[in-house]
């Protein structure tokens, strides 16, 4: 349901845009923006800013379909990792290692987007895998484990899912890469064209999701091994509010992919560690613990260390592409 549901950013989008030309009839409208869509989708395909005549002539469909398959599925291994986890090992492995992923997306960024190794990002993801590992170890250890059985066992549990979390994480510190790389307009994109086709794209998550990846879920109900049904009152407003506010934050996550780079992303993602400390202080009105604090305080200290090395990276970027453009200008004179 979780990720199903992002299906509808996309029709939450149209009817922003159509609110913003609604002195656009239906049909010039709607053909504009299939167009749109269109010419994005032959920009990701073909990596170029400038459409070639052979890449505005191919389809992008095939494209799309392909690269919706293969990082909707390291997405949905990487999420269903960690709900297979949370009941063989503690809340606190939990959060620290399926955070980790802040780190493998920088390690795949490297080979994949053909990411420099600076230092100050590689200081700041550390600076902020140690805020997680502080908030989440900080108070002390969390012995509890899986329900039942003897303290060998739930060791066992405890070894076995945070196996199962670790390797969760590597799938989702790759999703973002694969996503960057492979479902993203090219640098020099506008910021408006790239907003739009992430939210798309998170649709065709959505879409895909729902019309694929549903299908073993009938056969676990019917053969007993996972029983699924319908919440109802207060567990399905619950579940309602849960979803949509998951919509809305991976569509955001998306769109920050998209305009930046995924490990600025995830590091950013890591803030809302603190906030939802910060929530249950409001809700509650439990204190904040010190290891909360600190490891909020780290957290936020690497996020803006990571903006400030990309947007010194991004200057460095554009101004070698206006020398570049500059000698090329020179030379055609």
């Amino acid at each position: 349901m979780t990720h199903g549901s992002w299906s509808l950013l996309w029709l939450v989008q149209l009817g922003i845009l159509r609110l913003q030309k609604r002195k656009l009839t239906w049909d010039a409208f709607w053909r504009r923006h299939v167009f749109f869509l269109r010419t994005t989708a032959q920009m990701v395909e073909s990596q170029e800013v400038h459409l070639s005549t052979r890449s505005s002539n191919r389809s992008p469909v095939p494209y799309m379909l392909k690269t919706t398959a293969f990082v909707t599925t390291a997405l949905t291994v990487a999420g269903g990792s960690w709900y297979v986890a949370v009941n063989m090992t503690t809340p606190s492995d939990l959060t620290a290692i399926y955070n980790c992923s802040a780190f493998f997306a920088y390690a795949f960024s490297i080979p994949l987007l053909n990411e420099k190794l600076r230092a100050d990002k590689v200081f700041s993801v550390a600076v902020a895998t140690i805020g997680v590992m502080v908030v989440a170890y900080g108070d002390g250890p969390n012995k509890k484990v899986s329900k039942g059985g003897s303290d060998n066992t739930g060791g066992q549990n405890r070894l076995l899912g945070n196996i199962v979390i670790g390797v969760g994480s590597i799938l989702y510190g790759l999703y973002e890469v694969l996503y960057k790389r492979f479902a993203c307009p090219p640098e020099g994109t506008s910021p408006g064209r790239g907003t739009i086709f992430a939210n798309t794209f998170g649709s065709l998550i959505g879409v895909f999701t729902l019309l694929v990846l549903w299908i073993p879920l009938p056969f676990l109900h019917w053969t007993g091994w996972e029983k699924f049904e319908w919440p109802t009152g207060e567990a399905a407003w619950m579940l309602l509010i849960s979803v949509g506010a998951n919509a809305t934050f991976s569509g955001s996550f998306l769109v920050l992919i998209s305009l930046t780079s995924p490990v600025l992303s995830s590091v950013a993602a890591l803030l809302t560690i603190f906030l939802v400390a910060l929530v249950d202080w409001f809700r509650t009105g439990d204190s904040l613990s010190m290891a909360s604090i600190i490891g909020g305080f780290l957290i936020t200290v690497a996020f803006f260390m990571l903006s400030y090395s990309t947007y010194r990276e991004m200057n460095e970027e554009r101004k070698k592409h206006l020398e570049n453009d500059e000698l090329e200008s020179d030379s055609d004179a």
